[in-house]
């Protein structure tokens, strides 16, 4: 199904809510639910609910990340980190 699309995009992107998932994918919302709850199951994700609010109306969603991956860091100069002495 579209399970291992999610996981792909997750370990490509990172954290993100499952609404964000469905409208980068093109995936319907439940559809991208359900294999979010089967990779949780399999121990692949951490997921929990969170309720955000939007114009003053609350909705909730399922944030997700792999878990234990961490995304590689992205290329480029970083700025440097001063030393306290």
């Amino acid at each position: 199904m579209h399970t291992a699309q999610v996981f792909e995009y997750l370990k490509k992107h990172g954290q993100l809510l499952d609404s964000e998932i469905a409208s980068a994918t093109g995936i319907e919302l439940e559809q991208v639910r359900i294999s979010i709850s089967q990779l949780s199951s399999q121990g692949e994700i951490s997921r929990c609910t969170v309720t955000s609010f939007k114009n003053g109306q609350p909705f909730e969603a399922i944030q997700c990340r792999i878990f234990g991956y961490f995304p590689p860091a992205t290329p480029g100069r970083k700025p440097a980190t001063k030393v306290k002495d």
